[in-house]
């Protein structure tokens, strides 16, 4: 019944992107390949075929008031528009210089002032709903349903509670495991008829963050955290979270007349396609009142937090002091970084008008800002986040006085309403003063980096900093957010760890962490993650050691004018290349599992090219920092065999060969 009745639609569908039979609605991909099928009536509901596989049954969607009228329920439908995009946006910066915007649109609009616009691409669909109701209003409930089987694939974060900075592994589980009121946080990938979805959502601004659960009658079902009427400080790592301590009967209180943030499901045939989507930035409102942004700075940083500011072979004693930043300024000159960073100590964690010092080391902010200032290194402060919410103008007023150029704000750990509302006020006051931001115990991005271009990055994941503390950032956990984390948007994992190990030598050192993998690995992660302000983990003195790697990880962009995904199993190996200019950057992470893989160059335009290739050395399995450097000539369409270790990777810099040779 159900082929005839797609049959029936496809026939239909020549003339146009959506037809109407009765009370259903079919909408197709530019490409064809994609049909959502909407049905209203006594309830919204929309299934979804990927070449003819039905990879998404029927699903249910309504929008809960706290006048009790629900919005889907019994909704008659009044009109239709219909729209076809085909166009380029220009990111101010990005994964690619340009994106394809390719899709089919119908907004159904109801009787009682909302309607719900779906879009076909020819790899994601994505629905939001509208209204257009008078003053404000309180939303109860937002129905949100994948109707998935039980034993479905999935490969999901589970969290606790709504208290969480998406910092966990992926479970590998059908979606089941998430019933009894387990929730996971998004995105959230499945696996159905062999093909991947991938949940998540993007524009979520004045609303709380979405979560999925299991219900044996729905499927995967949507939770929102409750607004929050009181919280108190407490939490982890000496109060910096705050926790909700009473909520409110519904999710959000907003304006009547607004659009809400897309749903949105990513659709790869093959698991290298989820290593490049754009689709969560293309979904994301253009900068507010068409805001100047030309001064966002990509680059990249020295971070202070990983080696504790432990430092040798320097003339002063290292620690939260002037003499230590005034030295991580000048090897950011040395080697053309953009930043430093000062993380946490440098202010009363619950002042930030209180700067940190002593007799002995003392730390001269006003000095340093200068000195940076002349040298034309931007200074990035960090932050708790309450302590900030708490003194937000006068915080901003002393940062701008001193010459902050970014702001690393900490401990959100909740995405309800008013923290999603924080980051907004945060993002935009920082603008104001040309700051960017780095969230850090932050929920995933939903596109905020195309309204907001200062917001620059996002923590969102269980990153290299965990080897300070556990055994929990392994090459197993690196590969898989490859393929998810990523998804959502930029992720600062804060690679470049140069002390290696495999996983029998590994030891947990809170002063001088090790990472688990080998060094190429670690390079490897500069270009494989999209991270547009990417942190350098470890200390100066220990880059300068080896000046082949010191020279890739500060010459490696941060942003690209192209991405082609290379090869890619889920859990197993994730491969891209990169492009900056003429120049091809391409890195490849295996998980514990050493393998050879094939690398085949067609993404290469004709021609031979110089090329740079770090790859893991003979005994990298046993001694992690164990690598090859070699320079040859490569020529565009040919294939190399890279062997990765155990936990390994590679990173190779491939330039045309007359360019680097007019060099010379």
């Amino acid at each position: 019944m159900f082929k005839f009745f797609l049959a029936f639609f496809l026939t239909f569908s020549i003339l146009s992107t959506a037809q109407t039979r009765n009370d259903s609605t079919l909408l197709t991909s530019p490409d064809k390949n994609v049909h959502v099928i909407i049905k209203t009536g006594e309830r919204i509901s929309y299934r979804v075929v990927f070449k003819n596989k039905l990879i998404l049954p029927s699903g249910n969607i309504a929008l809960s008031l706290s006048d009790g009228s629900v919005l889907g329920h019994n909704s008659r439908m009044k009109s239709k528009k219909l729209l076809s995009v085909d166009k380029i946006v220009t990111p101010r910066y990005g994964m690619a210089d340009r994106y394809h915007d390719r899709y089919n649109e119908v907004e159904l609009q109801f009787e009682n002032q909302f309607s719900v616009t779906f879009r076909a691409y020819n790899n994601g669909v994505a629905y939001r709903f509208s209204t257009r109701l008078p003053g404000k209003i309180k939303v109860t409930n937002e129905e949100t349903t994948y109707r998935l089987g039980a034993d479905t694939r999935g490969w999901m974060q589970k969290v606790s509670g709504f208290l969480n900075s998406y910092e966990e592994h992926y479970l590998d589980a059908p979606v089941s495991a998430l019933d009894s009121g387990k929730i996971a946080v998004l995105p959230l990938l499945a696996e159905t008829k062999g093909v991947k979805i991938a949940f998540t959502e993007a524009d979520l601004f004045d609303y709380p963050g979405l979560y999925l659960t299991y219900s044996k009658t729905e499927g995967l079902k949507g939770m929102h955290p409750p607004v929050a009427l009181k919280d108190s400080v407490g939490g982890c790592c000496p109060d910096f979270e705050k926790l909700v301590t009473q909520t409110a009967p519904y999710i959000a209180e907003t304006n009547g007349t607004r659009k809400f943030p897309w749903r949105l499901m990513i659709v790869a045939e093959q698991d290298k396609e989820l290593l490049y989507n754009n689709l969560v930035y293309l979904l994301a409102a253009d900068p507010k009142n068409e805001t100047n942004f030309s001064w966002v700075k990509p680059g990249k940083v020295v971070w202070d937090w990983w080696f504790a500011n432990n430092l040798k072979g320097v003339g002063f004693t290292a620690g939260m002091n002037t003499e230590t930043y005034k030295h991580y300024i000048d090897f950011a000159v040395e080697h053309n970084i953009a930043y430093i960073n000062m993380d946490e100590g440098w202010s009363d964690q619950h002042n930030l008008l209180s700067v940190s010092s002593t007799n002995s080391q003392p730390l001269d902010l006003p000095y340093l800002f200068q000195y940076a200032s002349q040298k034309d290194v931007g200074i990035i402060l960090w932050c708790v986040w309450h302590t900030l919410d708490r003194q937000m103008k006068e915080s901003f007023d002393q940062f701008e006085k001193w010459g902050v150029k970014g702001l690393k704000v900490d401990f959100m750990d909740r995405d309800d309403q008013y923290v999603v509302n924080f980051y907004e006020r945060v993002a935009s006051e920082a603008a104001k003063r040309k700051m960017l931001v780095n969230f850090h115990g932050a929920f995933k991005p939903t596109g905020m980096e195309r309204t907001y271009p200062n917001v620059i990055n996002r923590e969102a994941v269980l990153g290299l900093e965990y080897n300070k503390f556990s055994k929990r950032s392994t090459p197993d956990h690196a590969v898989d957010i490859a393929f998810i984390r990523m998804l959502a948007g930029p992720l600062d994992y804060t690679a470049g760890g140069m002390t290696n190990a495999n996983a029998e030598d590994f030891r947990i050192s809170k002063n001088r962490p090790m990472t688990q993998g080998t060094r190429c690995q670690q390079l490897a992660m500069f270009a494989l993650y999209y991270s547009p302000l990417q942190m350098l983990s470890d200390s100066p003195e220990e880059y300068r050691k080896d000046p082949a790697i010191l020279h890739y990880i500060t010459s490696v962009p941060t942003v690209w004018d192209e991405t082609v995904p290379v090869a890619g199993m889920m859990g197993e190996y994730a491969a891209v290349a990169r492009r900056k200019g003429n120049v091809w950057y391409v890195s490849g992470i295996t998980n514990w599992a050493s393998r050879t893989l094939e690398v085949q160059l067609s993404f290469l335009p004709d021609g031979d090219y110089k090329a740079m290739l770090f790859t893991d050395g003979k005994n990298a399995s046993r001694i992690g920092d164990d690598y090859v450097q070699e320079i040859k000539t490569l020529h565009a369409g040919e294939t190399i065999s890279v062997t990765m270790a155990e936990g390994g990777g590679f990173a190779f810099v491939l330039e045309p060969k007359h360019d680097s040779e007019k060099e010379k």
